[in-house]
Order: C-alpha cells, then structure tokens, then sequence
C-alpha cells in the first residue's frame, strides 16, 4: 500500500509539478512586473503648486537613509531566507513553493497599486522646492503663479509622486507576509500566551515601520503618505498570505492549503485503490498510546509531530 509521509515532498520529488500548477500565476506575477515598468515610465500628474504653497515644501533635499535597492532586500531576501531555512528543516516544497509566490503577488500587487496611486495624485513632496528650482529662485506663472520648474527633469517628475509611500508599502508588504508566516508557523496564537513568539512577529512590523519613519525623516514623504503606505501593504500581505495558507489560529496554520488539499486526494486515492474497500494505511506524524488502569479509565496521549514549534501536545480522557 502506499503511504502517506508528511515532509517528503521536496523540490526535487514535486517542485517541477507544483510550479506546474500553478504556472499561470507566474504568467501574471510577469504581467504585474510589466504593468508597474509602465507606471513608472509614464508622466505622474502634475498637481498645481501656487507660490503661497511652497510653505510646507520647502525641506532640505537629502539622501536616502534607505536607499532603494535595499528595499527588495529587506521585503524579499529576507523573508525568503526564512522560508529557504523552514524548508531545509521541513522539506516541504509546498510551503516554500506558496510562501515566495504568495509574498510576490503580495509585493507587485502593492507596488503596482502604490505607483498607480502616485501618477494619478502627483502629489509634491516635501522637498519640492529644491527640486523644481535648485538654484533657490522660484519661477511662476504670470497669470495663475503656478511653478515653473527650471530643475532636472528626472528629478521633478519624482518630486511629484509623494502619495503613498513606495518605501513603506513594499517593506509592509514583504514584511508585513514575513509577520503572518512566522505567526503560524510558531502558533503565536496558541492561547498560551507566549509573548515571546508575539515579539518574534511584531519584529518585522516594527523593521517595516522603522523604514517608514525614515522616509519622513528624510523629507521625501509627508507623514499621511507614510501612514497610507503601511495601511495598503499590510492589508495587501494580509489578503496574499490569507489565499494561500489558513489563519495563524487555525489548528492547521501551520501549512499551506495546498498541502492539506494534496493529502487529501492522496487518501481518497488509497482508499480507491483499497483492496477491503476504504482500509487505509497511512504513516501518521501524532503517536499514540492507550493504557486502562484499575479504574476502568482509557487514557489517551497524543503528541502531535507537525512542524509547529511549540511541541506540546493534547491530552483526551475517557472514563466509562
């Protein structure tokens, strides 16, 4: 009979079959890359900025405290670090196959809303005075004293994408999924509260909000583009990570759907295939033993082997 082995479907085994399935969600992760090389080929909209506007636009010019190439860092490598080391230990190509993808539609999606948002608003950062006149003189219509910006080109058109924050909603989004991961693969909601697996989870949160507060500090965002930025990444994430694994709470959180999906049909396949009609044999991961003692009391342990760190398992009584 075949057995059912939990943890023995390694990218190896299933990966080019997994992929397989779900290659039309690759197709559209490229759409989703194409469309946002659009938006941000394309002229954001140029908002009227009066003279007697330029008050609160008129911060230093500076330098990134976190550049742009760290944010892929810090939204994608890092959490697929985490993945690689869960599947190293739990050779599961179904997790690891679900959690990048999940965490890459959760990132382009948020991008590509982000950088539609941004053309459709123009929004003037906060240091659009210095971009649109470098030299420090001001130049205006004569008739609506709109600016006339005498500035790099480059350098105006990003001046005009303030709202939301690109920052902020990419590392809420990668982040943000990295937080729903480990709660579940943790059990943060156990019910026993543990607060040191709730500080585990809070921690990229807090990395995410960390690059948020930089973006105000560096004068490239107002605080409500920041405020929006974290708002739509995590909802975003929220929504991904939600469409390929179960909630954290759940007594399966642990692992993807996809995974609890396949052994499924994998039983109501054995049972096709059962000589005596529905007998089963399946290698379990939860040992079991039953004992009576003199009272006539059956005693049932189970601890339950799944990848879920805590180890503890439950305890059932029975008295007759």
């Amino acid at each position: 009979m075949p057995e059912i082995q939990l943890g023995a479907h390694t990218i190896r085994s299933h990966g080019a079959s997994v992929a397989r399935i779900h290659m039309h969600d690759w197709l559209i992760l490229l759409l989703l890359v194409v469309i946002d090389i659009i938006l941000n080929v394309i002229e954001p909209f140029h908002r009227f900025v009066g003279e007697g506007m330029l008050t609160d636009l008129r911060y230093p010019l500076k330098d990134n405290t976190v550049p742009f190439w760290a944010v892929p860092i810090i939204a994608i490598l890092i959490p697929v670090a985490v993945f690689l080391v869960y599947y190293i230990i739990r050779k599961d190509v179904y997790d690891f196959h679900h959690a990048i993808l999940g965490l890459l539609f959760s990132l382009l999606i948020t991008v590509v809303i982000t950088d539609a948002i941004k053309d459709a608003v123009g929004r003037p950062r906060p240091d659009f005075f210095w971009r649109c006149f470098p030299d420090g003189k001001g130049v205006f219509d004569a008739v609506t004293r709109d600016v006339r910006c005498t500035g790099v080109k480059s350098v105006i058109k990003e001046g005009h994408k303030s709202f939301p924050s690109g920052h902020t909603s990419g590392s809420f989004a990668g982040l943000g999924f990295l937080a729903w991961y480990l709660s579940g693969k943790i059990r943060a909601f156990d019910r026993r509260g543990h607060v040191a697996k709730l500080c585990l989870v809070i921690l990229p949160i807090l990395t995410a909000a960390l690059v948020g507060v930089s973006r105000v500090d560096d004068y490239w965002h107002h605080w409500q583009d920041v405020f929006a930025g974290a708002l739509l990444g995590m909802v975003i994430a929220s929504f991904c990570y939600l469409q390929f694994f179960p909630p954290p709470y759940d007594a399966d959180g642990w692992g993807p759907h996809a995974y609890f999906q396949m052994l499924a049909e994998s039983r109501n396949a054995t049972q096709c295939l059962s000589p005596n009609n529905g007998s089963l044999h399946v290698q379990q991961t939860e040992l079991h033993s039953v004992y009576i003692d003199p009272q006539e009391t059956v005693q049932v342990n189970s601890w339950d082997s799944s990848p879920m760190l805590d180890g503890h398992g439950s305890e059932t009584t029975i008295r007759h």
